[in-house]
Order: C-alpha cells, then sequence, then structure tokens
C-alpha cells in the first residue's frame, strides 16, 4: 500500500497508543499516530504565529531551503518526535498493549525496553537515511535531524550511527519487521500530510536548537488532556481525515481551526505594539532627554541601514536608562523582524520593579492582546497577576500539574498584559511576548540543562535586555558572555544597560556578541563605550555607531550634579545585648549621629548595611535611641531585608517605592534600615544616605539614591519642588556617609562584609576617599571613579598587594570555571550531545558561583491542637494536598526566605515533623527546610552550630554558636 491508501479509513493500524487517561469511570486510549499529526500541525500554527520572521529566516538559511520548504520540514520532524512509541512501549500500560493487534503481539522477536525519546532517534536516523537525508558523521542532516527529534524531552542524545543507531541494532531492540514496516510506514505518512518533500543540504546548530525547541513546545500543547481527549472521544478512521480535521474548526461555534484554537488558547501569539507617541508610552516624562532623543534618531538610522546588533548604554543612575533600553527594543523590533522583548536582571526585587514598569508600558500602547510575564524562582509570591487568577483556577499551573479544563475566557476584564494560564506555567512563562526575568533563568540556555533548548527558543526572536550589566561575580560575567555569543549567532538584537559598568566589561560583551555573528579578528578591536552614552555594534558587518557628541555633551550638561562623599571612620562591633552602651565612636555611635536630624528635623533617610545581622542591629538600636524623638518603629522607622517573609517584605517594598517614588506623596519623616536591596532595586528618592563601606561602584549606585529626582523637580513647579524636602536639607546640600571600620588606624574590614564584596575593592575605595574624595560630579567623575577600581591603581600601596594578588587569583578562577560550566559556542558543536555532555536540572544550575542556598520555612506548633501552621496565630494551616491550589502553594512560597546552605546542613536540635506527601511531589516545595516553632516552648532552632529563630519585626535572626 502506497501513503495515499495509508492514510484513508482502515489503511494504517491506530491500535498502537500514544497517550493514555486511566479515570474511576473509563480508559481511554489515543493512537500515537494521531498524536504525531497533532504536534506537526501545532507546531505548522506556531510557525506562522509565534517565530517571529527573524526566526524563519534564521531557520531556512540553516536548513538551506525555502522558508516554505522549511516550515514543511520542521512540521515533519516534529510529527516524528513520538515514532519510538511503536516499540516495547507499548507494553507500559496493560490495558493499551491488550488492544495491540495479535500479530503484532507476536512480532516482538527480542525487543528491549528503551525511552522513547532514544528509541525515536535511533529508528529515524535509517528512516531519513531511506528518504535521501545525508548519513555521514554528527553534523549531517539525518544525525542532527534525528538528534532534534530524540530531543523534544529537554535531552539531546548521542546518536552512534555505527551502534544503538545502526540498522541492525535498532531491528533487535525495536520488535520484528513488522514494526519496522509500521514504523516506516508512520514516518512516510506524516510525511506526505505535511507535503515535506524537501531534504535539507544541512541543519544548522543555532536552527537545529530553534527547532528543537519549537517541537518541545508543540508537543507540550498537544498533550494537554484538554486538548487532545475531546478527538480521542469522537476519533476519525484515517490518518488524511485526523489531519484534516486539525484544519478545521472544531466545532460549528468555533472561530478558527483546531491547530490554530489551542496555540490561541495558550497565549503564544505574537503581535505588533500599535504606534504611540512617546508621552502616551512614557506618561511620566514631558519630552525625551538627549540621551533618548539620541537613540530615537540616530540609533533608529544606524538599525534601519545595518539590522540587528549589540547597543551598550552607559549613564548615570536616575538619567532615565529605563526608557533610553525600551526606546532601543522598539527600534530594533521595528527593523529587524524581532517581537517583543526579555529585561532581565540580577535580583527578584528589581525583576518584580522592573515587571510593573513593563506591562504599564505596554498597556500604554493599548494592544488587544500583549502577555507579559515574570519568571524568577520566587514569582509566585508577586501578586501583581497572579491574585486575579487564584479564584477561578483551582489547579497549579506548572508543568506537572497543568489544567484540565481551561477558563472560560482565558483572561481577566481588561487585563491584556496578564499571561494565560499555560504561559503561567514555570519555564514556560518565557515564551510570553514580553518578559522580565532574573537572567539565571536564561542562563540556564547555555547551561548543560534540561530542555535549554526551551530556554533559547523563548529568548531568540526578540529584543533582549540585560539591565544592570555590573552587578555580577567574574563567573556569571563569562556565562553571561557565552549567552551573548549565542544571541549574537541567533541574530538577537541585546541592549546591554549599567550606570557602572567597567570598560573591559563592556568591550568583552561585544566581542562576544559579534564573534558570535560570525566575525573574527576583534580581539584588538577598540570598542569603547563613552560615558555618558551607548555604542551600536552591527551584526552584518561589525561596523560601530556610538553617540554623536553634540547631544552627548549638553546630556551631560542637563544631568550634572554633585554629591559630598564623607568617609566616617569608626569602631566596628556587633549590638550583642540591646540594653549594651554604645561607646563614642562606635559604628553604630555614628549611625545614630549621621540621622538624629531626621528624627528632629523631619526628611527621608536610609542606612545600607553590609549584612542582615548588622541591618538588625541597627534598626534594634535607633528603635531604642530615636524613641524618645518621637520615631515610631515600623513607621517612621522600618527594615527592610532579603531574610524578611516575602508576605511582609513585598508590601513593605511597595509603601517604600510608593512614597519615595518620583510622584509619591513624601512622609515628613522615613528612616529606612536596610541592605544592598535599595542599591539598584528601587526607583526611589533620599534626602539621607549612610552607608556602609562598599566597593566603589556600589558606592555610586547607592549614592544614585540621592536627590534622585532632583533635575525632574526642577522642571515642575517650584514650590511644589521646595516642599519635597526640609529646608535643613536643601542647605546642605546631598551627602553619602560612609562607615570605615578602622583598628589602629587601619582599615579593618570584618570577616562577615568580605562574603558581600571584594576586600580588595572596598580597601580600595577607603583610600580614595582618604586621599582627598570629597565632593564627586555625576556624570563625569564616574568612568574614572570605575576604572581606577578594577585597574587597582587606587591601591597602589604595598599593603595591598596581597589582596591584589588574591583578587587576581580569585577572577582567573572563576573565569575559567565559567568556561568550563557553559556550553561549547555553536562552531565548536559537532553533535547536538554536545550540549548535555554533563547534564544538570534547572534546580541545580550554577548560574552563579558558589554553594545554591537552601529555602527555609518558618512554621509553627500551636500548644492548643498541636497542629502546624504558618503563622503564629494559627490562621493558615500547613496544606496537605493531595494536589494543592496555587493560593496555597503561593501562601507558603510567601513565607520561605533564603539562607546560606552551611546554616541548615548540621543535624537539628528537634524532632522534626514529616512534611506533607504532596510536596515532596512537587517541584517547587520538594527542598523546603521546615523551621519550626514549639510555641510553647519558644526558643531557636538549632541546626549543628546555627542557631535560628522567625521574628515578627526583625526578620530571620541568625545566631552561630561559638566553637
Amino acid at each position: 500500500m502506497g501513503v495515499v491508501d495509508d492514510g484513508r479509513n482502515g489503511g494504517l493500524p491506530l491500535c498502537l497508543w500514544g497517550k493514555w487517561k486511566f479515570s474511576k469511570r473509563f480508559q481511554l486510549g489515543y493512537p500515537v499516530l494521531f498524536h504525531m499529526l497533532d504536534v506537526a500541525a501545532i507546531a505548522g500554527v506556531l510557525w506562522h504565529r509565534y517565530l517571529t520572521r527573524q526566526e524563519r529566516r534564521l531557520i531556512a538559511a540553516g536548513l538551506g531551503l525555502g522558508a516554505a520548504d522549511a516550515r514543511r520540514v520542521v512540521m515533519f520532524w516534529a510529527g516524528c518526535h513520538d515514532l519510538g512509541k511503536v516499540s516495547r512501549f507499548q507494553e507500559c500500560e496493560p490495558a493499551g498493549w491488550a488492544r495491540v493487534s495479535d500479530d503484532l503481539q507476536a512480532d516482538t522477536g527480542g525487543w528491549r525496553l528503551i525511552a522513547h525519546e532514544r528509541a525515536s532517534m535511533h529508528a529515524m536516523v535509517g528512516i531519513l537515511a531511506g528518504f535521501g537525508y545525508e548519513r555521514t558523521g554528527n553534523a549531517s542532516p539525518a544525525v542532527r535531524a534525528a538528534q532534534i527529534i530524540g530531543g523534544h524531552h529537554g535531552w539531546f542524545h548521542q546518536c552512534d550511527v555505527y551502534g544503538a543507531a545502526s540498522g541492525p541494532r535498532v531491528a533487535a531492540e525495536l520488535g520484528g519487521p513488522l514494526w519496522q514496516d509500521i514504523r516506516w510506514r508512520y514516518t512516510a505518512q506524516i510525511r506526505y500530510q505535511t507535503q515535506a518533500l524537501a531534504v535539507p543540504p544541512r541543519v544548522s546548530v543555532p536552527a537545529a536548537v530553534l527547532i528543537a525547541g519549537l517541537i518541545m513546545v508543540a508537543d507540550r500543547l498537544a498533550s494537554q488532556p484538554h486538548v487532545w481527549i475531546p478527538r480521542a472521544m469522537a476519533p476519525a478512521f484515517g490518518a488524511s481525515a485526523h489531519y484534516a480535521s486539525a484544519w478545521r474548526p472544531a466545532s460549528q461555534e468555533a472561530e478558527e481551526p483546531w491547530a490554530a484554537a489551542v496555540v490561541t488558547a495558550s497565549g503564544l501569539e505574537r503581535a505588533d505594539l500599535p504606534e504611540v507617541p512617546f508621552t502616551t508610552a512614557h506618561p511620566h516624562l514631558e519630552r525625551p532627554n538627549q540621551l533618548q532623543a539620541s537613540l530615537m534618531n540616530q540609533l533608529d538610522q544606524a538599525v534601519a541601514a545595518n539590522g540587528a546588533g549589540i547597543l551598550v548604554i552607559t549613564d548615570r543612575t536616575g538619567a532615565g536608562k529605563t526608557v533610553a533600553m525600551l526606546e532601543a527594543q522598539r527600534i530594533f523590533n521595528l527593523h529587524c523582524g524581532t517581537r517583543g522583548a526579555a529585561i532581565l536582571q540580577p535580583s527578584t526585587a528589581i525583576a518584580d520593579a522592573m515587571y510593573e514598569t513593563l506591562r504599564d508600558y505596554v498597556a500604554a500602547h493599548q494592544p488587544e492582546r500583549a502577555p507579559v510575564s515574570l519568571v524568577h524562582n520566587h514569582s509566585w509570591q508577586n501578586t501583581a497577576y497572579t491574585d486575579q487568577f487564584l479564584a477561578r483556577n483551582g489547579q497549579i499551573t506548572l508543568d506537572e500539574y497543568f489544567t484540565d479544563t481551561p477558563e472560560a475566557d482565558g483572561r481577566p476584564e481588561k487585563k491584556v498584559t496578564v499571561p494565560d494560564p499555560w504561559l503561567r506555567g514555570f519555564d514556560r512563562a518565557l515564551l510570553a511576548q514580553f518578559t522580565v526575568a532574573t537572567l539565571d533563568q536564561t542562563l540556564m540556555s547555555v547551561l548543560p540543562t534540561r530542555y535549554s533548548a526551551f530556554r533559547m527558543l523563548g529568548m531568540s526572536g526578540r529584543t533582549v535586555i540585560i539591565d544592570e550589566a555590573h552587578a555580577y561575580s567574574p563567573y556569571t560575567l563569562r556565562l553571561m558572555e557565552r549567552f551573548v555569543h549565542w544571541l549574537g549567532a541567533l541574530g538577537c538584537p541585546v541592549v546591554v544597560v549599567s550606570a557602572t559598568l567597567p570598560a573591559a566589561v563592556s568591550a568583552g560583551l561585544v566581542r562576544a556578541y559579534l564573534t558570535g555573528a560570525g566575525h573574527t579578528g576583534l580581539a584588538g578591536r577598540s570598542v569603547t563605550v563613552p560615558y555618558p552614552g551607548w555604542l551600536f555594534a552591527a551584526a552584518s558587518d561589525a561596523s560601530t555607531t556610538v553617540m554623536a557628541d553634540g547631544p552627548r555633551r549638553l546630556h551631560v550638561k542637563e544631568q550634572r550634579s554633585t554629591i559630598e562623599m564623607i568617609i566616617r571612620d569608626v569602631t566596628y562591633q556587633r549590638l550583642g545585648e540591646e540594653t549594651r552602651a554604645i561607646a563614642a565612636g562606635e559604628r553604630l555611635d555614628r549611625i545614630v549621629q549621621e540621622i538624629q536630624p531626621v528624627a528632629e528635623h523631619g526628611g527621608c533617610a536610609a542606612v545600607e548595611c553590609a549584612t542582615v545581622a548588622d541591618a538588625q542591629d541597627t534598626y534594634l538600636h535607633l528603635r531604642k535611641i530615636l524613641k524618645a524623638a518621637g520615631i515610631r518603629a515600623g513607621t517612621d522607622l522600618v527594615l527592610l531585608h532579603g531574610r524578611i517573609p516575602g508576605q511582609r517584605r513585598g508590601p513593605l517594598t511597595r509603601r517604600i517605592r510608593d512614597v519615595l517614588g518620583p510622584r509619591g506623596k513624601r512622609p515628613y519623616r522615613l528612616i529606612v534600615v536596610t541592605t544592598s536591596l535599595l542599591e539598584m532595586s528601587l526607583d526611589i528618592d533620599l534626602d539621607v544616605l549612610v552607608s556602609d563601606l562598599a566597593s566603589m561602584h556600589r558606592l555610586l549606585q547607592r549614592a544614585g539614591r540621592l536627590w534622585r529626582f532632583e533635575l525632574l523637580w526642577r522642571q515642575q513647579n517650584t514650590t511644589k519642588r521646595r516642599d519635597r524636602r526640609p529646608p535643613w536639607i536643601r542647605e546642605r546640600g546631598p551627602r553619602l556617609s560612609v562607615l570605615n571600620p578602622v583598628h589602629e588606624g587601619r582599615t579593618d574590614i570584618p570577616q562577615a562584609w568580605r562574603s558581600s564584596d571584594t576586600e580588595l575593592w572596598m580597601h580600595q575605595s577607603a583610600a580614595a576617599l582618604h586621599t582627598g574624595l570629597r565632593t564627586v560630579t555625576l556624570p563625569d567623575d564616574v568612568p574614572h571613579l570605575i576604572e581606577e577600581m578594577h585597574a587597582g591603581t587606587a591601591g597602589s600601596h604595598s599593603e595591598f598587594a596581597a589582596m591584589e594578588a588574591a583578587h587576581v587569583s580569585s577572577l582567573r578562577y572563576e573565569t575559567h570555571l565559567g568556561d568550563t560550566q557553559a556550553i561549547p559556542p555553536p562552531v565548536r558543536i559537532g553533535s547536538l550531545a554536545d550540549l548535555h555532555r554533563r547534564p544538570t536540572t534547572p534546580g541545580n544550575a550554577p548560574t552563579r558561583a558558589g554553594t545554591c542556598p537552601r529555602r527555609l520555612l518558618p512554621c509553627y506548633l500551636q500548644p492548643m491542637t498541636s497542629h502546624l501552621t504558618l503563622d503564629e496565630k494559627g490562621t493558615w494551616p500547613l496544606p496537605a494536598g493531595p494536589r494543592l491550589k496555587p493560593v496555597e502553594i503561593r501562601r507558603l512560597l510567601q513565607c520561605v526566605v533564603s539562607v546560606p546552605e552551611s546554616w541548615v546542613s548540621g543535624p537539628p536540635g528537634q524532632e522534626q515533623p514529616a512534611l506533607p506527601e504532596a510536596w515532596l511531589q512537587h517541584p517547587l516545595l520538594a527542598d523546603l527546610v521546615p523551621l519550626f516553632h514549639d510555641l510553647a516552648s519558644p526558643q531557636p532552632a538549632s541546626f549543628g552550630r546555627h542557631w535560628l529563630s522567625m521574628d515578627a519585626e526583625l526578620g530571620l535572626v541568625h545566631r552561630k554558636q561559638d566553637s
């Protein structure tokens, strides 16, 4: 029989199952051929509605085919993904095996059970060779196509064409002649239905990764029970009829074909934002500043002429870099065939803030539909869009717990930026057209993690923005360079934004991108980015364009301001007992002196501490001393750090951002005691700032919060501007007081501070401030200060020689470690299995140097009922399952705090009650470490030498028992 006859009713056997649904009422099987045809059809829809013009061009060029033929080939490969289920896999479900025909059951031979995705790869090598695909080595089309097909579950496997993938081995391990014949006929039928008759002469690595990611998306969509069960309950009787039904509406009420409706329900379609005036997109601004205007004119012309590339924007803090990068992504998307943006941030706090900014920006364009997603390991804590679904969506939307029944309308009324349920599931949220994520989520695409191709697909096809690019260790920067290299190979526009980015780091990122785009010999080429200003390097010819000198000088003049930096030598000592008398000259005594005028005469101040423990000490001491001045703890004096549980930290952060934001109603006085949380994450304006000693680039970041909106307020009514600050503040001017811990007249960095910053750079900052640096002019002085620190010239004293040597050694180690952990660049990949030589999971992905933190869940044993609850009052019992609702998941995660692994690695000091069984099966809860509090006998919980307790006001309190 030929493929035409095989496609008719009774042509191909449909007794082999691909999906199985078991319930108390019925057992339902779905033919594997039908599922494969479903995935092929959905892949075809995704090609047009999800992939951008730039991605389609890259795939077509990577296959050496025209766009139409490339689409058909991708659909064909997608359809073949589950061919490995035509094997001993059929025995995995007894009821399904009973339906297999007697002839096939008798022809199993000596087959053995092989993972079906690997079996698909082994079987497809020979079949594709039979269709004319070249099979000569790891990079040949037959082998790479087979690896793509076999990689649909997240891993690329090695394909040994002379071993497991050889004809004799496939015949011996995957069933007898009848099984081989069925696999061949199934494949031929899918090829016939998709009309994929063209044979690609090559398969490039970037194209292979994007195709694999697309197949993963299509398979996930087709595998949803509410998608395939209705088709299984009213099946067609032949392959041709079934495939044709995918291109027809599923019912008379449906407005679009079945496959298109599946994609629509997922929220994956991409749309162009309508053009709007600048003041509509950015309603808080009356006009663009000089840097933003130069992007809208000069960059627009450069991108229109040269296409995609990498753009580096540098400017002082608070000067409008966020608006600049949003305008840059608009320009790139307009000219480069890309759609949407992915904004990558260094921390969850700044990602939460940026999510609201991007959501408002997208909504200002009034699109019909443009989902904006938030992706980080604590995104379930963010109530920005999850609360609108919790009451209506009874099941968790992770991959392992997707909803069986879609919502009635798919989204709340008038919320065009809210992701549909499918897009809110774990890594699937990366596929939304507009995304805010932590950099870690995307670095997994260049680490050997499962579904790395899925993540790379999520990043491609849009403008990728790396914000706060200076805020990473040498190890993470190395991974970032590899990530940017891949983006260059994929032709994605990239925007890098920073206020304190060293020239060597920006040059390294530009060269990595251009190398990925295919350019060599860039080692000695100058790619200096003006400060403030921008540089654009085109992927097409590596040509560079920099901000014109005239607008740059005007921008510097408009944004210029001065800040007084004063270093205060102090004696460092922990508070210990709250009643301890603080001696003159101690760190806590100096903080009181700096903050006392705010308490007495008003103003908004912050004290940025080096560690959480120091922040807690500072808060306790200020609470005691300033009580006489009428300061109310929790109202006028607040404590904010990363070890306060999310359900308290979120509202507190929002309150600070609201009242100290550009349009906030500033209180008469407010004192915030915090850690580095305010350093980048909040767009706020402070009158007074006190900081523990830190490296110069961090001090400059913190200084960026001092009088941050003064330039903006100058454009407003003069009287209102004066009312925003107390008179004594205006008389003194902006001042950053830096607390320098000394011992016997020399800077002495406490041991606890050294883990949060580079010791050499802290010494260099102290030396620079002690040698006469008092007034800093922004933005003029920033480049000199940053390069001086990174070049080591500020600390030329012989006493720094040992520290500098240790720093250089650490830098080389982390850089080498990053090279060993990252996947190879595309040009160094032979077999696609090179992407997963040392496979790891997203939960263990080494995106940052050092050990992964552990997540601690405080819970309380109620004395009357002996029940465990999430709060001391006993209003939130621990949910036990068996299936957990989203509201329960989010409530749990809002109570979690992250701690160093060493704190909980010791043996617990008390008996640990067993966690609910449902938690152990849940990807977000399985690794939680419970912190039990017995309310009948309150005392800290011990883990070896570490004592931990959750305080309602201070957050997590840690004490280490002396050796």
